[in-house]
Formats: structure tokens, C-alpha cells, sequence
């Protein structure tokens, strides 16, 4: 637990020092190779925003830089077909930790076409499908897009074509379990349409400040921030923040439970999405993952922010 309370000037002090520290590690992990666009950024980046209920951005590092947020999207489409189906959803998805690879087709054989989680490429697919049931295609992103925007305070977010279609060119294991799922029923609509609205919420860009702007709702039980506009039920919001903290980190979410303490979520564009409740909203930036395809020295860096804030969920109250 923290020695003293975290004051702005102290948490600067701690950000500042987490950042000097990551500029100094030489095991940086490796960027997503599979992804061309995401292979050639340089993983000596690294970047930690911090945002706190009054709306002071706390931040270090490469902050207005964007990255390709990948999964981290998931946790916006998941509280807007919340939002929509409210429990009905989770007829369409389980909310189990899945123990394997994000991408894992053996486990979706196993279950039937029900996937694990929300998280994991199956149940993102799922999850993007339920939204199109109510949207045509076009409709469907520009909703998720305005989403992101909308609890980001940001028109400035976008999309990145070029990460995008290189998805659409790449993508074969997720065509695979979109074509899998739709076998027994947990797709409704054409599997190509699901997946293209799929490629391009993945490939959203946003800075560090833009993430941690974007999960203040998560923060607040569903507010924008304390007694501030709801976006969504203060129980959907907690599970929301459930998943991310069983289920935010693919095979090593319990690792990161362990470590840090924190709802998150990761993308293998290395952001990472964090969430302090009633505290503050976190994203994290480093591009060089490890082998569950989590930033690694993201990872680390929220480790130090939690132990040195006393911000685990998990600490003395």
C-alpha cells in the first residue's frame, strides 16, 4: 500500500520515474511481426498517461504518438452491445479466463462454437456480430468509432486504413474461427461483414492519453467521470472491469492479475488499457511484446504504477 496518498504531484514524480526506468530496460520484448504495419514500429517507445477524476492527465514518454489499439478495442465494443443487448449477450459469449492462445481454434472446437471469453479473438468476433444485428456494416463502425470518440472527449480518433487492410490480408486464423462460429449459430449475419467491421475496430490508432481518457467510465461505475454523464450501468461496468482483470491479458491474465492488480486490457499493438476504480483511468504504450502477445514493458510499468500508488485492487483499504 502507499506510504502517502497520491497526490497529483506525487503521482507525476511516480510517472516520471517509471519512465526513466522503461527508457533504461534493454529486454523490450518483440513487436507483432504478423501485422506488417505493427512490424515496423520501433520498440524503444514507451509511453504512460494517467487520468484522475477532476480530468488531470498525468503523463511520460512518447504520450502523443498513436498506436494501433487492436484488442484494446474490445473493451469499447463490449459496453456498447452492452449498452444494446444488456445480459442477452452473454447467451453469445462466456466469461471464463480461457488458459490458451487469443487466437486458440482448439478450444472454440472443444466448446462448440461458444467462445471462452469476450476478449480472445472468437469472442471479440461474436461480440462485433451482435452489434451488426442491429447496424448494417458501415453503420456498425461508425458507431463503435463514435463510441470511442464520445468517452474519449475526442473527435480526433481514427481509423488506420493501412493497419486495417493489411488485417483483411493476414487475417486467416480469425476467418477461420468466424467461419467456425458460424457453423453452430454463435454468428448470425455473412462472416465476411463481421469481420471487416472486426479488421478496422482493431486497427482504431489513439496516443496513451487518448486510451486513458477513453476508460474513465470504466473508472467511475459507468460515469464519464465522478457524477458525470453515464455511459453505461454501473453493473455492466463492473463486469466489464471483471473480464479485463480475468481475462484482459489472453494466457497470462493471471500473471497480470497476480503482478499488477488492475483491470486491463492489452493489444498486441502494445497498448495496454488499466483501470484503477474510483481512482484513475491508465494507458500504457510500449510496442515490444512477450510471448502471449502482451506489451512487455508495459506490463512492468503498471506493476511499478500500482505498488508505488497503492492502487491494486487487491491492497488494504
Amino acid at each position: 500500500m502507499a506510504e502517502h496518498p497520491v497526490t497529483a504531484g506525487r503521482l507525476e514524480r511516480i510517472v516520471t520515474e517509471i519512465a526513466e526506468e522503461m527508457a533504461a530496460q534493454t529486454n523490450r520484448g518483440k513487436v507483432a511481426d504478423y501485422i506488417p504495419p505493427l512490424a515496423r514500429v520501433d520498440p524503444a517507445h514507451f509511453a504512460l498517461a494517467v487520468v484522475l477524476p477532476d480530468g488531470t492527465t498525468i503523463s511520460a514518454g512518447d504520450c502523443t504518438m498513436r498506436f494501433s489499439i487492436q484488442s484494446v478495442s474490445k473493451v469499447f465494443t463490449l459496453a456498447l452491445a452492452l449498452g444494446k443487448m444488456g445480459e442477452q449477450m452473454w447467451s453469445r459469449v462466456g466469461r471464463e479466463p480461457s488458459g490458451d492462445p487469443f487466437n486458440s481454434i482448439v478450444q472454440l472446437e472443444y466448446e462448440r462454437g461458444l467462445p471462452r471469453n469476450p476478449f480472445i479473438n472468437a469472442g471479440a468476433i461474436a461480440v462485433t456480430d451482435s452489434i451488426l444485428s442491429s447496424y448494417m456494416p458501415k453503420e456498425a463502425l461508425g458507431e463503435i468509432l463514435q463510441f470511442v470518440r464520445f468517452v474519449a472527449g475526442d473527435e480526433d480518433i481514427a481509423i488506420d486504413p493501412a493497419v486495417a487492410r493489411s488485417e483483411q490480408e493476414t487475417g486467416f486464423r480469425n476467418i477461420a474461427l468466424a467461419n467456425f462460429m458460424r457453423e453452430f449459430g454463435t454468428i448470425d449475419g455473412p462472416v465476411e461483414q463481421t469481420l471487416g467491421v472486426y479488421f478496422h475496430h482493431c486497427a482504431i490508432a489513439m496516443t496513451a492519453r487518448q486510451l486513458a481518457m477513453a476508460g474513465r467510465f470504466l473508472a467511475y461505475d459507468g460515469c464519464l467521470y465522478p457524477g458525470g454523464p453515464r455511459v453505461i450501468a454501473a453493473r455492466m461496468a463492473r463486469q466489464i472491469n471483471t473480464l479485463m482483470l480475468t481475462c484482459g491479458h489472453y494466457d497470462r491474465s493471471g500473471e497480470f492479475a497476480f503482478s499488477v492488480g488492475l483491470p486491463g486490457k492489452s493489444g498486441v499493438g502494445g497498448g495496454i488499457l488499466a483501470v484503477a476504480p474510483g481512482q484513475a483511468a491508465i494507458g500504457c504504450w510500449s510496442p515490444g511484446l512477450n510471448r502471449s502477445g502482451n506489451s512487455e514493458l508495459g506490463s512492468r510499468a503498471l506493476e511499478r504504477l500500482a505498488e508505488r500508488t497503492g492502487w491494486s485492487v487487491f491492497a488494504p483499504r
